[in-house]
């Protein structure tokens, strides 16, 4: 049975959000280790439109959270929680967060993302100059660094062009050296202008 269909099932052909019964698709939550049903909800054409494009955001669309965020699928926990934690300018939002109780598993799901961190505890890479670092951009390495299981030593100087971020620590960016992805220590590398 395709996912479509396991999802109709499960949703009863309504939007596991809002419960719109038209426009309905498939929307896997991030991050996706293997699609299945359960990384999966049914969702119609608006909830999409405004999960996918924050400043699109009509807060009294998601009061309808009020009901969903009860469900029993992890997968629409994890979106009510989410959406909430956008909206938590409003006041409502907030009251409902503090009603809603994830699992540890459930919420460890939620905040991948960084969906719901203040600014203060958002994970800041930062390069041996202080710096913070972005996902793209170019660092330079500071000391040369024997490879591990690659069998090479990339040398002092050496850029490295669109890094990306290990998201859940600080002092650890991945970036590709000699046709090789590797994960690289912030302190050992600057940000090149």
């Amino acid at each position: 049975m395709s996912i479509e269909k396991e999802l109709n099932k499960r949703s009863g052909t309504k939007c596991e959000l809002c419960g719109a019964e038209d426009g309905l698709s498939v929307y896997e939550i991030p991050p996706v280790t293997k699609s299945s049903i359960d990384e999966c909800i049914h969702v119609c054409e608006t909830c999409i439109n405004q999960i996918e494009n924050p400043d699109a955001i009509d807060a009294n669309h998601w009061r309808c959270l009020n009901d969903s965020m009860w469900s029993e699928v992890p997968a629409v926990q994890v979106m009510a929680w989410r959406m909430l934690n956008r909206l938590k300018a409003e006041a409502w939002p907030q009251d409902l967060l503090d009603m809603l109780y994830l699992d540890e598993e459930t919420l460890t799901w939620a905040q991948a993302t960084g969906e719901g961190k203040t600014s203060d505890e958002e994970i800041k890479h930062m390069d041996s100059n202080g710096s913070q670092l972005q996902a793209g951009d170019t660092v330079v390495l500071i000391k040369d660094l024997n490879v591990k299981g690659a069998g090479f030593t990339a040398k002092r100087g050496t850029a490295v062009r669109g890094i990306s971020l290990v998201a859940d620590n600080a002092e650890h960016i991945e970036g590709r050296i000699n046709g090789q992805q590797i994960v690289i220590l912030t302190k050992f590398v600057k940000k090149s202008n």
